[in-house]
């Protein structure tokens, strides 16, 4: 059995085929630091549903990241998880988001504008990066001028290579990541427990759960959650919209003569290649998948982009069809941890790609030096881009 390849090997070409193996030979497999990997589609949705017998509660193996996940939504469990979830969700409504639409379209016009005329630029650096992390900067309620900021802190996190996430020296290396950011964070915390504003930290800082507020560490961690995953997921799904295009140039034509094709487009490019390949649950009993049992007390990863290129529920899942009829990916999640920004994500891809659909007559990735991936999820750090303005 070959060993797992990196995210960016080949564009991504290797790690799909090693998941195909591993979904054909070895659904169910504990790697070489003890980790339980699941690659199926029906596998890994049924971890998913299950929160009680897969907790989202990792602490549990690493007690001293405690301090660092509390108040995070995505490594809580029910009934605490639906509590926080509803204190929240109202910022991501349908319609709220919708109303957003003005204001996306309005950002990413004016970095659009600022490029005019240059026939070279990395799309990471000068769009799809901004365009996501001004949105969230905003809803949050921190300077939209800390940018650069932001990308150092999430840059470093997402530069973490992989390592055995139950270690002591894994969790320091997490912490030290987050010292700044956190400091950073609790200043606003503290700023709008005096002068409450209409923003998403006042809403955490000034909200009720059973009659009690969330404390200082709660308000930090969850704000944290959002301004990563506020930013990352739009910023990586936009690069591999592009990368995927640059692969399939029939698939960019069919979307260029029918923008009506953008959304089923991005859906399939988060089917494809999937932001976030993988999510980490922890075991609460011995159980049984695929015929293969695991014990009580493992972390288990589930392994969303080997579900979403799994056969057994989509047909000819190595070709990227924009024409997807169905296309129930899991690139979101599934079940009480579904992305709540999804609606968001979804809306700043599909305004994006319009615009750069009708500002750029050509986009072509810039022949060259390799791109560089992340280690940790999946997307391109830059994306250097030759085009032609329309």
């Amino acid at each position: 059995m070959t060993s797992q390849p990196a995210f960016g090997t080949d564009r991504g070409r290797a790690l799909v085929a090693w998941l195909r193996e591993m979904r054909d030979e070895h659904p169910v497999w504990q790697d070489g630091q003890g980790l339980w990997n699941v690659f199926r589609y029906a596998d890994v949705q049924r971890v998913m549903t299950d929160p009680t017998t897969f907790s989202s509660d990792t602490t549990r193996l690493v007690p001293s990241m405690s301090h660092l996940q509390r108040g995070t939504l995505t490594r809580m469990d029910p009934p605490a998880h639906h509590k926080l979830r509803r204190l929240i969700s109202h910022s991501f409504t349908p319609k709220r988001v919708a109303g957003l639409a003005p204001r996306i379209t309005a950002i990413a016009t004016q970095l659009l504008d600022d490029l005019v005329g240059a026939e070279q630029f990395d799309l990471v650096g000068a769009f799809t990066y901004p365009l996501p992390v001004i949105v969230i900067a905003e809803l949050l309620g921190v300077p939209t001028s800390d940018r650069k900021l932001f990308h150092e802190w999430a840059d470093h996190l997402l530069g973490v290579a992989r390592t055995n996430f139950r270690t002591e020296e894994f969790a320091k290396i997490v912490e030290e990541g987050m010292r700044e950011m956190d400091a950073y964070l609790l200043a606003h915390c503290r700023e709008r427990r005096l002068t409450p504003r209409d923003d998403l930290i006042s809403d955490l800082v000034t909200a009720e759960v059973d009659g009690e507020r969330l404390d200082d560490e709660e308000v930090v961690n969850f704000s944290r959650l959002l301004l990563l995953a506020g930013h990352i997921t739009t910023t990586l799904l936009l690069g591999n919209t592009v990368l995927c295009f640059d692969e399939n140039p029939q698939s960019a034509s069919d979307v260029r003569a029918a923008h009506g094709l953008i959304p089923s487009a991005l859906e399939e490019v988060l089917r494809y290649r999937s932001p976030f390949p993988m999510m980490a649950r922890v075991s609460t009993r011995d159980v049984e998948i695929a015929g293969t049992t695991i014990p009580v007390n493992q972390m288990v990863l589930v392994w969303l982009l080997g579900a979403n290129h799994d056969e057994r529920q989509f047909a000819e899942p190595e070709r990227f069809d924009v024409h997807r009829a169905s296309n129930d990916h899991v690139a979101f999640g599934h079940g009480i941890h579904f992305c709540m920004g999804a609606p968001l994500a979804r809306l700043e891809g599909r305004i994006a790609v319009e615009l750069l659909l009708t500002r750029l007559a050509d986009i072509r990735i810039t022949p060259g030096d390799p791109l560089e991936f992340y280690p940790t999820v999946f997307g391109a750090k830059a994306l250097p881009l030759t085009v032609r303005w329309a």
